[in-house]
């Protein structure tokens, strides 16, 4: 690996900084502490920034040269609200809140960045250093793009990393297209007409027609779309009744969907709603059906993609940027590359065996409640960031 050695200096104070934030975790829009403490450390080291978009956010703006060019690089700064198993000293001190995600250590190795470009003048042109709040759920990235991230802060390309346990550290994975998938959730209210058990004859029960949409929606994905294109229906609770003796008079089934296309998406709920409200019309049943999509697929452009594998094996050995899998799960970060090109990296938090010892026991897993971030992987994040921003901006306006 050719990694930089000053910032392996700068990385027990970066550890312990990402130490703290583990330790003083926060939800989504409330990241309040931990962006002062981004916003003091970026201050300290001379960058100036600005405040408030999507409430929480912070970004810091380096600026060297004459260059018109100018990167972002994105790091995630909220947590989740769950119970930290762990007993080690930086363990979560807030009860029902934990960082089982990592973004304590996105934050840390874009910092650990922030203080070596600063640093360092060996680029030319514009970095933007954006710590989003309100990842897990929120929509952060939406809300920053939505009051004028873009239009502030112009930028001919973003990218983001996470972290990925299972993967080897040292390793990174970048690819062309969808990386992960869109996340959208639906209900569908089934309102029949309650009764005795004993006289469904006089009921019109809508638990049956719920089990009969529940298997039609399945028909969606085996008979409907090209089988070539990944997509999951899941239905994760059917809600209906109280005792058993009494036919309820409604059922209510709830689920996601994840697509990595848009069109695979539209069609899917419009098969979805066409199927529900027909199968209730067929039993003489009501049918209210709502779909919200909440975040879209997250689709690397091809050759800001490509551009960032051939930096990073640069970093850590062309034989340690693999390409991705693309993952089920679903990302804000789409919301950006939508509006500009760029790339979302995963970046090996190996096994769990990096844990203290007083880690829950459990295994290191994002969203676990044992989880916790690989401190090792500060300096090579830091360093891929910082090669990305100096190859990037020395490229000729317009191309890459």
């Amino acid at each position: 690996m050719k990694l930089i050695a000053s910032i392996f200096a700068h990385v027990p104070k970066i550890v312990a900084l990402r130490r703290d934030l583990h330790a003083h975790p926060e939800l989504g829009f409330k990241e309040f502490r931990t962006a002062d403490v981004v916003a003091a450390k970026l201050t300290e080291w001379g960058i100036p920034i600005h405040r408030g978009l999507a409430g929480t956010g912070v970004v810091g703006i380096l600026r060297q040269g004459t260059s018109s060019r100018a990167i972002g690089l994105r790091a995630d700064m909220d947590a989740l609200p769950m119970t930290e198993l762990n007993t080690f000293a930086h363990a979560s001190q807030h009860a029902g809140v934990m960082h089982a995600c990592g973004h304590d250590g996105h934050t840390a190795m874009l910092l650990a960045a922030a203080q070596h470009l600063s640093m360092h003048s060996d680029f030319d042109g514009t970095v933007y250093l954006i710590f989003q709040p309100a990842e897990e759920g929120g929509g952060g990235a939406r809300e920053m793009v939505k009051e004028g991230l873009f239009d502030r802060f112009p930028m001919d390309a973003v990218f983001g990393m996470h972290n990925w346990p299972g993967m080897d550290v040292g390793q990174l994975a970048v690819s062309p297209g969808p990386v992960m998938a869109s996340s959208n959730g639906f209900r569908v209210t089934i309102k029949g007409k309650g009764g005795h058990a004993a006289l469904p004859h006089a009921c019109i029960d809508p638990i049956p027609i719920a089990c009969e949409i529940v298997q039609a929606f399945q028909t969606i994905l085996t008979r409907r779309k090209h089988a070539a294109d990944p997509a999951v229906i899941s239905v994760t609770t059917i809600h209906a009744g109280e005792v058993t003796n009494v036919i309820p008079d409604s059922c209510e089934i709830r689920g996601q969907v994840r697509t990595y296309s848009m069109a695979t998406l539209d069609l899917i709920e419009s098969k979805m709603r066409t199927m529900a409200e027909h199968i209730c019309v067929a039993h003489d049943a009501q049918c209210e059906f709502q779909f919200v999509r909440n975040y879209p697929p997250t689709v690397n452009t091809v050759a800001e993609a490509n551009f960032a594998k051939q930096v990073f094996g640069s970093v850590v050995g062309a034989e340690n940027v693999v390409d991705q899998v693309a993952a089920m799960t679903a990302e804000d970060f789409s919301f950006m590359l939508l509006a500009r090109p760029g790339a979302y990296i995963f970046i090996g938090n190996g096994n769990g065996a990096h844990r203290a010892a007083q880690h829950g026991g459990g295994p290191c897993t994002l969203h676990g409640a044992s989880y916790d971030f690989n401190d090792a992987l500060i300096p090579i994040g830091a360093s891929c960031w910082v090669a990305l921003v100096e190859r990037f901006l020395a490229l000729d306006t317009g191309s890459l």
